[in-house]
C-alpha cells in the first residue's frame, strides 16, 4: 500500500495553470483556422486554388492527428510541462513564417510541421489541466479549456483576421502579429506551470492494450461518427470565407459576423448539448442534435446574401457539431471501455478523425470545389452529416451507468 501524502490544494496555482492552458489551446485555435478568412486575399497574391485551400487544411490536420495519437506517450516520458512549453513556442514561430510563404509548396511544409505542434499541445494541455484542478472542478477546468479553441478560433479569428488585415500593410504582417501572443504564453508556461508529481505506474501490456482499443466495437463505431462531424465541421471552416465572398459576394465585415457564428455555436453547443445528454441519455440527444444540423444545412444551402440567416444556420450547425463532438469523444467513448484504457480509446478517435474527417476529407473537398465549384461545400457537409446520423442510430448503443469509474483502483481510497 502507498503512504498517505497530506494534500495542500493550490487554488492560486489552479487559476494561473488552467488560464493559461486555455489561452494556449485559444492560441491553437486562432493559429489553425485564421488562415482561412485570409485566404481570400491570400489566393489572389499567390495564385492559389480551392484545391489548394483544401491541401493546406488537410497537410496540418494530418499531422495533427498522427501527433494526438502518439504525443500522450511522449508527455508521459518527458513531462506535459515540457511538450506543452516547447509546442508553444514552435507553433507560434510556425505561424509567424507562415507570412513569408510565397507558394503552395511553402505553405504546406510550414503548416504541416506546424500541426505536429498543435497537436501535441492539445493531450499535454489536458493532462496538465487534470493535474492542477481540484478533483471536485476537473470536469469544469477541462470543459473550460476546450471552449477556448473555438471560441478564439472560429469565434475571435475572423474578426482578428479581418481587423488587422485594415490597419497592416498585408496579411503577411497578420501571421507574425498572431505569433506574438502565443511566444509570450510560452515564456509565462516556462515560469508558471509545474511539473505534475509522478504515481508509480502498474506493469501494463501495453501492446495488448492498444490491439484491444484498436477491436473495440464502440471505439471503431465512434471513430466512424467523429470522422463523419469533422468532415462536415473543418470543411465548411475551411471554405466557409471562400463561399461567403466568392459565391454570395458578401464584404469583409459581412463574411466577419458571418463566421462569428461558428465561433459562438461551437463554444455553447460544447456544454449544453453534453450536460443534455446527462439528463435525457447519450443516443437520444446525439440524435437530436444530428437531425438540427441537417436542417441547418439545408436552410445554409438554400440561403442567399443575407447575413443574419447565414449567423444563425452557422450557428446552429456548430452547436449541434461541436456537442456531438464532445459527447462522443468524451462520455461516450470513456464509457465504454475499461477506466485505464479511456485516455488511449479517445486518443484513436479524435487521432483518426482528424486525419480523414479533418485532413483527407478537406482535401478531397478542395478538388471538388476546383472541379464543381464553390457550392459543393454545403452539399458534403450535408452527406457527412447524414451518414453520422446513421452511424449513431444504428450503431451507438446508449451506454449504461459507468461502473468501472467507482471500482477501479486508482479511484478507491487506500
Amino acid at each position: 500500500m502507498q503512504p498517505r501524502i497530506p494534500l495542500v490544494h493550490d487554488r492560486a496555482y489552479e487559476f494561473k495553470a488552467v488560464s493559461l492552458l486555455a489561452l494556449g489551446l485559444g492560441m491553437v485555435g486562432l493559429d489553425r483556422f485564421i488562415i482561412n478568412p485570409l485566404f481570400p486575399v491570400m489566393q489572389k497574391e499567390l495564385g492559389l486554388g480551392y484545391q489548394d485551400l483544401g491541401l493546406i487544411s488537410a497537410a496540418l490536420a494530418l499531422t495533427w492527428g498522427v501527433a494526438s495519437i502518439v504525443s500522450g506517450h511522449l508527455a508521459d516520458r518527458m513531462g506535459p510541462r515540457r511538450v506543452l512549453i516547447s509546442a508553444m513556442a514552435i507553433f507560434s514561430l510556425l505561424a509567424a513564417t507562415t507570412g513569408f510563404a510565397t507558394g503552395l509548396g511553402g505553405l504546406l511544409v510550414i503548416r504541416s510541421v506546424m500541426g505536429l505542434a498543435e497537436g501535441a499541445y492539445v493531450p499535454a494541455s489536458i493532462v496538465a489541466t487534470v493535474s492542477a484542478s481540484k478533483p471536485s472542478r476537473v470536469g469544469l477546468n477541462v470543459g473550460l479549456q476546450q471552449m477556448a479553441q473555438p471560441l478564439v478560433g472560429l469565434g475571435f479569428g475572423p474578426i482578428v483576421a479581418i481587423g488587422l488585415l485594415k490597419v497592416l500593410p498585408s496579411w503577411h504582417y497578420v501571421f507574425a502579429a498572431v505569433a506574438v501572443p502565443g511566444l509570450l504564453l510560452a515564456a509565462l508556461m516556462a515560469k508558471v506551470l509545474r511539473e505534475p508529481g509522478r504515481i508509480a505506474s502498474v506493469p501494463r501490456n501495453e501492446a495488448r492494450e492498444w490491439r484491444a482499443v484498436a477491436i473495440h466495437g464502440a471505439v471503431r463505431v465512434n471513430t466512424a461518427a467523429m470522422i463523419c462531424y469533422l468532415t462536415s465541421v473543418i470543411t465548411l471552416s475551411a471554405f466557409m470565407p471562400s463561399y461567403l465572398a466568392d459565391h454570395l459576394r458578401l464584404n469583409l465585415n459581412q463574411m466577419g459576423m458571418v463566421l462569428t457564428g461558428q465561433g459562438v455555436g461551437s463554444l455553447v453547443g460544447m456544454v449544453v448539448i453534453p450536460a443534455l445528454s446527462d439528463r435525457v441519455g447519450r443516443k437520444p440527444i446525439l440524435l437530436l442534435a444530428l437531425l438540427a444540423e441537417l436542417m441547418a444545412l439545408w436552410v445554409l444551402r438554400a440561403t442567399g446574401a443575407e447575413p443574419i440567416k447565414l449567423f444563425v444556420a452557422l450557428f446552429i450547425i456548430t452547436f449541434m457539431n461541436s456537442g456531438a463532438i464532445a459527447i462522443t469523444v468524451g462520455p461516450l467513448t470513456s464509457a465504454a471501455v475499461p477506466a485505464r484504457l479511456a485516455a488511449s480509446a479517445t486518443g484513436v478517435v479524435v487521432g483518426i478523425g482528424e486525419i480523414v474527417g479533418g485532413a483527407l476529407a478537406p482535401a478531397a473537398a478542395g478538388v471538388l470545389a476546383h472541379l464543381m465549384g464553390i457550392t459543393v461545400i454545403p452539399i458534403i457537409a450535408l452527406v457527412s452529416i447524414s451518414a453520422g446520423a446513421a452511424i449513431v442510430a444504428f450503431g451507438v448503443r446508449e451506454p449504461r451507468p459507468s461502473t468501472h469509474i467507482e471500482k477501479h483502483p486508482a479511484n478507491t481510497l487506500p
